[in-house]
């Protein structure tokens, strides 16, 4: 059965941050959805300016993390900063937690686990700025590409993406095997 992963994203997500890990995924055989508090389509952020907008392909209040198999947030300073006021954006990054399913933040993104409450002793990695906020909300912060903790994954910066993209592949590929 193919896998499904979520990507929860709203207007300002880093352009890369979402575009290249999609097609990662996609290649790998991987069903995306992209999943918004808004409807229709939201736009991206790249080299100081909004950049292209993608489709949303599920309204947030229709979605179910039952429905899918890993949670992947892309960074952007704008996009995550706006989801953390989004309760039901914070809810369902706690029911992907709770569900021990993977959850894959980049960049700015680990912003909306500490809004979640899930990073008390786990540890983790982003974007220099929040990594007081992370270590704030009870994690350990290391300054590395990609730092895998149980069911979370977490990534600095766009120049780390092949790596925080393979460690989803990879996380998806051992709940395959334990299933």
């Amino acid at each position: 059965m193919a896998k499904r992963v979520m990507i929860l994203a709203t207007e300002g997500f880093e352009q890369s941050e979402l575009e290249q890990p999609r097609a990662i995924l996609e290649d790998e055989g991987v069903t995306v959805m992209v999943v918004s508090p808004q409807s229709g389509s939201i736009r991206g952020w790249k080299d100081n300016d909004w950049g292209r907008a993608v489709t949303v392909d599920l309204p947030l209040e229709e979605a179910e993390s039952a429905d899918f198999d890993a949670l992947m947030l892309p960074g952007g300073q704008i996009n995550p900063d706006l989801l953390r006021l989004e309760p039901a954006a914070i809810a369902m990054v706690r029911s992907f937690c709770d569900e021990g399913k993977p959850v894959a933040a980049i960049c700015h993104a680990p912003w909306l686990l500490a809004e979640a409450g899930v990073l008390k002793g786990r540890t983790v990695t982003g974007w220099p700025s929040i990594r007081t906020d992370l270590r704030n909300a009870g994690a350990e912060v290391l300054d590395r590409e990609v730092v895998v903790d149980g069911n979370l994954i977490t990534s600095r910066k766009p120049d780390d993406i092949e790596a925080f993209t393979q460690a989803l592949v990879a996380a998806l590929a051992e709940e395959r095997e334990t299933a």
